[in-house]
């Protein structure tokens, strides 16, 4: 019997539209615009002005923090800006713009295709070159890779677990990259399990990718303690706290993280990066993204500079239909609704999805039922029409005591809502203020 996590979830269709859709260079922009925060954390500080040169790989922005990340140049040419730029949701926040000339790479990248297994660096130099690329957690949620490396005294790493669940609707980046870099991926695989001085990985992939199980679990045979655990479909399994529970039956309890119960997470796009980074000296520069929805008229999964506006990727994939409803950065539960496609992408863009009118057109909210459905589907275990109901008549501080942190925000309690209530709307809301008063407390 395939495993599965034990709290919660739902099943929406899958929608994998482009899962054979082989990776495609996308080539290099006209012009790239690159944000100074594309991590969880503080962001990073520019160290390059209006009229600079710079060439591929170059650092441009240096991390400021112990949470923070390097922003590295993702082609060459003239900066062209250091200003604020609208991002995706119209906000001005400090990008670097490059005007593209040529395609120059910084000395000693290695750019071939040879696979490169052995490592003879030792933790700290693979943490430190891991930092010094800027890699971060690449499912989404952006968290500086050399942090989560860095295990806490008195904590120790038992277990490292691969995502390559990718259970978001649409999106099949993931998928590509276990099918066409296996070898690679395998190898930052042995590099992270070094790093953290552990002796078993485990890559979680569901069941509706079972060329992905089949391809890993032979090359895998060449590389110790590497284990393929094939998974059930349930979204939200590619959250941290339920792809360990499905994997190695281990909960994570609230207010904890993973090392909590002996286990580090990374992203099978992560695991990629590290191995280009230490094995090839190529910082994070560039990832797979997944262009894609139903309307599209040639939908598929591009190698894609950072920096590199959406309307591009758009227009590559053959233009926004007539009927689009919505453009989403990422997929349909998690991701977030972009209002401005000049937009450009990051580190933490695993996909663009193109909405069709019907598709993105929300039901009209009516009274609560009582049906207890969000509960039952809520992978934590919280009440969300409680949290709904807190927030709603502005006891936001009162949300604490219900755990309203522990949200991941998937949407599983608006998606089962008979009532087109917009519940992880306003938890997010209660969220927002219950963290503004715990830094609150915490700076006293």
């Amino acid at each position: 019997m395939l495993k599965t996590f034990k709290i919660g979830g739902i099943h929406p269709a899958d929608n994998k539209l482009t899962r054979g859709a082989a990776i495609e260079d996308f080539g290099v922009p006209a012009t790239v615009t690159i944000p100074v925060s594309q991590h969880i954390g503080a962001p990073a500080s520019p160290v390059v002005k209006k009229g600079d040169n710079v060439k591929v790989g170059q650092v441009i922005a240096t991390a400021t923090g112990f949470v923070s990340s390097n922003i590295h140049a993702s082609v060459s040419g003239t900066v062209t800006a250091v200003d604020n730029v609208p991002d995706g949701g119209g906000l001005r926040k400090q990008a670097i713009v490059i005007q593209v000339e040529g395609d120059e790479w910084e000395e000693g990248i290695d750019r071939t295709d040879t696979l490169v297994k052995e490592c003879d660096l030792d933790a700290k130099e693979i943490v430190a070159k891991i930092a010094a690329a800027g890699i971060v957690g690449m499912g989404g949620a952006t968290f500086p890779t050399q942090v989560k490396l860095s295990v806490p005294p008195g904590k120790k790493a038992e277990f490292l677990i691969i995502n390559g669940v990718e259970c978001e609707p649409y999106l099949t980046a993931d998928h590509r990259v276990m099918l066409e870099r296996g070898e690679e991926l395998l190898v930052g695989i042995k590099i992270l399990m070094k790093c953290l001085g552990v002796e078993q990985a485990y890559i979680g992939i569901e069941n509706n990718k079972p060329d992905a199980i089949a391809h890993l679990s032979g090359l895998a045979a060449g590389y110790e303690g590497i284990e393929i655990v094939p998974l059930r479909m349930k979204y939200p399994q590619g959250g941290e706290k339920q792809l360990i529970d499905a994997v190695i039956g281990r909960q994570v309890p609230s207010g904890r993280l993973p090392i909590d119960v002996g286990a580090v997470v990374q992203n099978v796009g992560t695991a990629l990066a590290v191995y280009e980074a230490v094995q090839k000296n190529k910082p994070l520069i560039e990832r797979v993204v997944t262009v894609t929805g139903k309307a599209l008229e040639n939908p598929g999964n591009y190698r894609v500079r950072i920096g590199t506006p959406l309307r591009a990727l758009i227009e590559r994939s053959g233009g926004m239909p007539e009927d689009t409803g919505k453009v989403i950065n990422g997929g349909p539960m998690m991701g977030r609704a972009v209002a401005n496609i000049e937009a450009p992408v990051t580190k933490g863009t695993s996909g663009v999805l193109l909405m069709r009118d019907e598709e993105a057109l929300r039901g009209t909210a009516k009274a609560c039922i009582s049906c207890a459905k969000c509960v039952a589907v809520c992978p934590m275990g919280l009440e969300p029409y409680l949290l709904n109901k807190l927030v709603s008549k502005g006891r936001l501080a009162d949300t604490e005591p219900e755990r309203v942190t522990d949200c991941i925000e998937c949407g599983s309690c608006s998606f089962t809502c008979p009532a087109d209530l917009p519940l992880l709307d306003m938890i997010r809301l209660g969220k927002a203020e219950v963290m503004r008063l715990i830094r609150a407390r915490n700076a006293k």
